[in-house]
C-alpha cells in the first residue's frame, strides 16, 4: 500500500476540519468561476506548511489550485478564526483520551529568522539581525496546549503569563473544562518573582530556575519535552523562517501545525 504523503488530508480528519469552515454560497446571478474544493485547497496550505515552498512555485499537478488561490482561501479561513477552533477541537478529544496532562506545563520561546513584517525586533542572541519568536507551552507529555508570536527583541519573561491565559479550556469529559495545569515550569528566562506572583494568582504553581545559581536545577527532566515539540514544530519547513509579512498569516501557520501534532497524537491511541 503507497505511503500517505504528510500533506494529505484523510478522511477522519477532513470529518473534523470541514465542519469548521465558513459557508459560501454561490451567487445565483453571475455566480463566476466556481470555487476550488475547500479539501485540495487545504492539501495546498498543508503542502506550503511542510515543504517550505513558496506560493508561487506551488506545484499545479498537484490539483491543489494555484498558490494565490490557497494563499487567499488561507486568510480567509484565519480571519474566521478556524485554526484556534481546530485546535481546541482536538485537545477536547484528547481530553476525551485521557492524553493531556494537566499536573505540570512547560513554557519556552526560541528565536525563528524573518524577512520582515509586523512582531518582528532585534534578535539579541542572533547579532542583532531581525527576528521573531515563537513561543510555546505544552502539557507534560509534549501536547501543545498554546502558541504565540511577538518580535525577536522581546524578554521571554514578558510573556509567561500570555502563555497561560492563552490555554483554550479544554473540554472533553464531563464538568468543567480544564485550563489551567497544576505547574508551570521555566528555564532562567522566566526568573521574576513579579510573574511568579502573578502565575500564584492564576492558580498555578511557578517553577523556575533561578538566575544567578549553579546549573543543575533538575528541571531538565521535566522540561525536555518542550524542546522535543519545538523539534516537532520546525519539522514543518515553513516556520523555520518566518517568510510572511503578515503576521496573522505566520501565527495560522503555527496554529495549523500545533493541531496536527496533536492530531498525530490522537492516531497514535488508536
Amino acid at each position: 500500500m503507497a505511503r500517505r504523503k504528510p500533506w494529505e488530508v484523510d478522511d477522519e480528519l477532513w470529518v473534523v476540519i470541514e465542519p469548521l469552515l465558513p459557508r459560501v454560497e454561490r451567487r445565483a446571478r453571475h455566480p463566476g468561476r466556481k470555487r476550488h474544493p475547500d479539501r485540495l485547497v487545504c492539501q495546498g496550505i498543508l503542502f506550503v506548511l511542510h515543504t517550505g515552498i513558496a506560493w508561487e512555485h506551488l506545484p499545479q499537478e498537484l490539483g491543489f489550485g494555484s498558490g494565490m488561490t490557497c494563499w487567499r482561501r488561507l486568510a480567509e479561513w484565519t480571519e474566521a478564526g478556524v485554526w484556534p477552533r481546530l485546535h481546541e477541537t482536538l485537545l477536547a478529544r484528547l481530553r476525551g483520551a485521557d492524553a493531556p496532562d494537566f499536573s505540570r506545563a512547560v513554557v519556552d520561546g526560541p528565536h525563528t529568522r524573518v524577512k520582515g513584517g509586523p512582531k518582528t525586533g532585534r534578535s539579541p542572541v542572533d547579532r542583532g539581525r531581525n527576528g521573531s519568536k515563537h513561543h510555546l507551552i505544552t502539557d507534560a507529555t509534549g501536547i501543545p496546549l498554546a502558541a504565540t508570536l511577538t518580535g525577536g527583541n522581546r524578554n521571554d519573561v514578558t510573556q509567561f503569563i500570555p502563555l497561560l491565559q492563552a490555554v483554550p479550556p479544554v473540554r472533553g469529559k464531563r464538568g468543567r473544562p480544564r485550563q489551567r495545569p497544576d505547574t508551570v515550569l521555566g528555564d532562567r528566562g522566566y526568573d521574576h518573582d513579579k510573574y511568579r506572583r502573578l502565575a500564584w494568582a492564576l492558580g498555578v504553581k511557578p517553577v523556575i530556575a533561578r538566575r544567578g545559581v549553579p546549573h543543575g536545577s533538575g528541571l531538565g527532566t521535566d522540561r525536555w519535552v518542550v524542546e522535543r515539540t519545538f523539534a516537532h514544530l520546525h519539522w514543518f519547513r515553513r516556520l523555520r523562517i518566518r517568510w510572511e509579512v503578515r503576521d496573522d498569516i505566520h501565527e495560522a501557520f503555527l496554529s495549523l501545525a500545533c493541531s496536527l501534532i496533536c492530531w498525530r497524537r490522537l492516531k497514535s491511541f488508536r
